[in-house]
């Protein structure tokens, strides 16, 4: 492939998969809709609009539909090129974010960088980057990273620091999300099986150790074990989500008709919105969703396949790297708003209101159709 953007290379990729591209609509819709009916009343009450929330989430996912039109006009070669820029900034953003005056303070944690009117998140931006990363890495040093421990102690020691400075945002969240991830390709890149459950066993275990040893993590954990014995302190807002669950049951309350939304969830439209979502579309509608999610997962898995059967290493490990990515933030999300895990503060892709994670999710989601289109036309 030439190393030069052709006019053929910055066409938008339109002759891709119609059920990923459907799938896709149908998860930026139904977040559009979410974010509208649950910021109705708390907007008006905060800033006396109540389209507040829905015209930055509006803003935000044009600007993310933009970029994903940009970024899948560059073919996988230069992305896989430029991977190492892209590792370089991502260390720099998560750096920037925790000097005084640089980065945002938001409810204790310094996780934002303000890029000219927008916000951003250092970690969202750091996801995207060391996907491709190592997806890169991955590919070209395949078989150093199959027979020498020298290549998985390089991945191991880029992790350590990516996760070390997320943790001192804090950001544990996200730190989980991407040990989980980046763990996932290693694995499928062929990692010998000894060496990966070393790793998962380390990364467990280190996580574990920062969850039982932070005061306010124990606190979520102990919350959590029992929310209702804390339904006014640390559980209150696991335990008003749940009563959000129980409230939806089969067929919902019907849309806008939540009252959990009314002031008694905290965060209902960002990390807890899946409880809001199956309140008003009861148990029947949170089953559809996740089957949305499983169906949009699967039908990048099957593109991953498609691409290592032709060797295309980069590719396949990229996109496996994006579905996983995705599976794990949306499980986490929804195992959270319904008691499943422990409270962290992750949104729902797609659905969830932030401007740093929708822009990112498009963005990632332009990559996928950009390796459809490239498998297509054989590029």
């Amino acid at each position: 492939m030439s190393k030069t953007l052709s006019l053929q290379d910055c066409m938008p990729p339109m002759n891709m998969d119609s059920g990923l591209l459907l799938s896709v609509m149908a998860l930026i819709s139904i977040g559009v809709v979410m974010v509208a009916t649950s910021t109705f009343d708390f907007a008006d009450a905060k800033y006396d609009d109540s389209l507040y929330f829905l015209k930055k989430h509006s803003i935000y996912l044009t600007l993310g539909v933009f970029c994903g039109l940009v970024a899948s006009c560059v073919p996988t070669t230069v992305w896989q090129r430029y991977s190492p820029v892209l590792l370089i900034f991502a260390v720099v953003c998560l750096i920037l974010v925790l000097v005084p005056g640089v980065g945002k303070v938001v409810n204790g944690s310094r996780r934002w960088l303000n890029v000219g009117p927008l916000t951003m998140q250092a970690s969202e931006l750091a996801k995207f980057c060391l996907l491709i990363y190592f997806a890169s890495y991955l590919a070209r040093k395949n078989n150093e990273i199959q027979r020498e421990w020298a290549g998985f102690f390089k991945m191991l020691a880029i992790i350590a620091l990516i996760v070390a400075l997320l943790l001192l945002e804090p950001d544990f969240g996200s730190s989980v999300v991407i040990c989980l991830t980046l763990g996932s390709m290693m694995f499928i890149a062929g990692v010998p099986i000894l060496r990966f459950l070393l790793l998962a066993v380390t990364g467990a275990g280190l996580l574990s150790s920062m969850a039982v040893l932070s005061p306010y993590r124990w606190e979520r954990l102990v919350s959590f074990m029992d929310p209702w014995s804390q339904q006014f302190g640390g559980g209150y807002q696991l335990v008003q989500s749940l009563i959000a669950f129980g409230r939806g049951e089969w067929f919902g309350l019907g849309l806008g008709n939540s009252l959990q939304k009314l002031f008694f969830l905290p965060e209902a439209h960002t990390d807890f919105v899946f409880a809001i979502y199956a309140e008003e579309f009861g148990l029947l509608g949170a089953i559809v969703l996740i089957a949305l999610y499983g169906f949009f997962i699967w039908k990048i898995l099957i593109l991953a396949k498609l691409a290592y059967g032709r060797n295309k290493l980069f590719s396949s490990f990229l996109v496996s790297g994006i579905a996983v990515m995705m599976a794990v933030q949306s499980f986490i999300n929804m195992g959270v708003a319904s008691g499943l895990l422990p409270t962290k503060g992750l949104t729902l892709p797609f659905i969830s209101y932030g401007g740093s994670s929708l822009l990112v999710s498009c963005v990632l989601v332009a990559l996928v159709f950009r390796v459809a289109w490239e498998e297509r036309y054989g590029c």
